[in-house]
């Protein structure tokens, strides 16, 4: 893992005085790909050849490890670590989003931005999940992280005009009625924190003027 991640630290190195997005792409082979087109398939009745997203919604989230390089190397990988009990049920395929944000606002992007991403139960089909490296305790969301979720924010509506709504991790549940929500099992729910209320204001008041729908 350290030989993955080192090439990608010396890019930040050479490229900070330039700009803070940095392409950094995870693993999505053929495992992942399939993964993907069947879980599509199987939590929410569609059927692709290609597993792409039209985005509708922005999902913001935290990592819940201090560092960039721990949750880099959680996402990194096509299938699901052990550890991830509460999931794996459901399926085999890991976590991932297409944006990675460090605790000092430096935004890397793990793959493309319609790319499938297993991040939200229920939203996956339409939402573009952002992690921000931290959590609500030990490692706080920074300043720099919110200005970057911004900019990345203001950035995605304009490539995507037909994204409506940015929620925070822990109101996805909010959804279950709505008719962009598709998971097939009525059973099938995680209880999330994350990013918390406290963000998501500070987040939506510096977004005011793009009219962006909240939890329903």
């Amino acid at each position: 893992m350290k030989n993955l991640i080192y090439p990608i630290l010396i890019l930040f190195i050479v490229s900070c005085t330039k700009h803070k997005w940095i392409q950094a792409p995870i693993v999505f082979d053929e495992e992942r790909e399939q993964l993907s087109l069947q879980y599509l398939k199987d939590r929410y009745g569609i059927v692709q050849d290609e597993a792409i997203i039209d985005p509708k919604m922005i999902v913001i989230h935290w990592t819940a490890i201090s560092t960039f390089e721990g949750s880099y190397k959680a996402f990194y990988p096509s299938k699901l670590p052990g550890a991830r009990g509460d999931i794996q049920s459901a399926s085999a395929l890991n976590v991932s989003v297409p944006f990675l944000i460090d605790r000092d606002g430096t935004t890397y992007q793990l793959m493309p931005e319609n790319k499938f991403g297993r991040h939200v139960i229920g939203l996956n089909h339409c939402a573009i999940g952002v992690e921000n490296v931290g959590d609500g305790n030990q490692y706080p969301l920074t300043e720099k992280q919110l200005e970057a979720n911004v900019k990345l924010i203001r950035k995605l509506v304009k490539m995507y005009p037909d994204i409506k709504y940015l929620i925070g991790h822990h109101e996805y549940q909010s959804f279950q009625d709505h008719e962009l929500w598709l998971e097939k099992d009525s059973n099938y729910r995680t209880v999330k924190s994350d990013p918390g209320d406290a963000f998501m204001q500070s987040l939506r008041a510096s977004l005011k003027d793009l009219q962006l729908k909240g939890p329903e």
